[in-house]
C-alpha cells in the first residue's frame, strides 16, 4: 500500500445510465495542497461525496491512511481525520455561530466545556471571533463559508476537503480566503480543494487534478496543467467549431 494519506484506485460512480465519476485514480500525501478543477458537470462534487461517505462507489477502492473506507459512514470517516465543507453552505440557521462550530467539535470533544473551547479557538482561526453570539442566519455569504471551514476544523481533521469556498465572493473576500487556506497549510493540514477560478488555483495549489465528464484528463504541477491545451479546451470548448 502507498504512503499516501488518501488513495483512490479506479473509483467509479454510476447513477442508472449516467457515469458521474469514471475510473478515477489518484493519491494525496500528507501536507499536500491539491486542487481538483474541471467544467460544470465534471463530477467534482460527486467525487467529494464519494470520499466523505454521502455516496458509495459503484466500483473501485478508496483508502484513507491505509484503511479501505468504501463502506464507512461519514461520521466514521470524520473520526479517521477527514473533514469537509459543502458547495452550498449548510449552517444550522437557528443556532449561534459558536453552537454551529461546537456541533463539529463534539466529534472528538464530547464534554461541553471542551467543545466550546475548541469551537472558540477554531472561530478565531477563521476570523469569526467577533460573531460568536449571533445566529448563523445573520451571517454574510463570506462569513458562512468561514463558518463551514471552522466547523470542519473543529472536528480535528488531518485532511480537509474544501468545495468551492470562494464561489460568490468579491476579490477582497477571495484574498482573505486564500490567506486562510495558506495558514491552514502552514499548520500542517492536507487540503483537497475544488475551485473554478484558475487564477486562484495558481495562487495556492501545488498539484492539480482535472476532471471532465467524470474522467481524469490531466494531473501534475499547477503551472504545467493550467497551461495545457487539453485543459483549456475542457474549460472553453473548441472555438474553431
Amino acid at each position: 500500500m502507498s504512503d499516501a494519506f488518501l488513495s483512490l484506485q479506479g473509483v467509479t460512480k454510476r447513477f442508472l445510465g449516467l457515469v458521474a465519476v469514471d475510473n478515477v485514480s489518484f493519491e494525496v500525501k500528507r501536507g499536500e495542497v491539491v486542487s481538483i478543477i474541471g467544467p460544470n458537470g465534471a463530477g467534482k462534487t460527486t467525487l467529494f461525496n464519494l470520499l466523505t461517505g454521502q455516496l458509495r462507489p459503484t466500483d473501485g477502492a478508496i483508502h484513507l491512511n491505509g484503511q479501505l473506507i468504501n463502506s464507512l459512514r461519514p461520521d466514521a470517516r470524520a473520526k479517521l481525520g477527514l473533514g469537509r465543507t459543502f458547495q452550498v453552505t449548510k449552517p444550522l440557521l437557528s443556532l449561534t455561530v459558536l453552537e454551529n462550530v461546537m456541533v463539529g467539535a463534539f466529534l472528538k470533544h464530547p464534554g461541553l466545556k471542551e467543545a466550546e473551547a475548541c469551537a472558540r479557538e477554531m472561530l478565531a482561526e477563521v476570523g469569526l471571533s467577533q460573531r460568536v453570539g449571533i445566529r448563523a442566519s445573520e451571517l454574510t455569504l463570506s462569513e458562512r463559508r468561514k463558518l463551514e471551514v471552522g466547523r470542519a476544523l473543529a472536528m480535528d481533521p488531518t485532511m480537509v476537503l474544501l468545495d468551492e469556498v470562494m464561489a460568490g465572493l468579491n476579490q477582497s473576500e477571495v484574498d482573505d480566503m486564500i490567506g486562510l487556506i495558506r495558514r491552514l497549510h502552514q499548520r500542517g493540514l492536507t487540503l483537497l480543494i475544488i475551485e473554478h477560478n484558475l487564477k486562484v488555483v495558481r495562487s495556492f495549489a501545488e498539484r492539480v487534478i482535472v476532471l471532465d465528464r467524470g474522467v481524469k484528463i490531466a494531473e501534475g504541477k499547477a503551472d504545467a496543467i493550467l497551461s495545457s491545451p487539453e485543459v483549456i479546451k475542457a474549460y472553453l470548448g473548441d472555438r474553431r467549431k
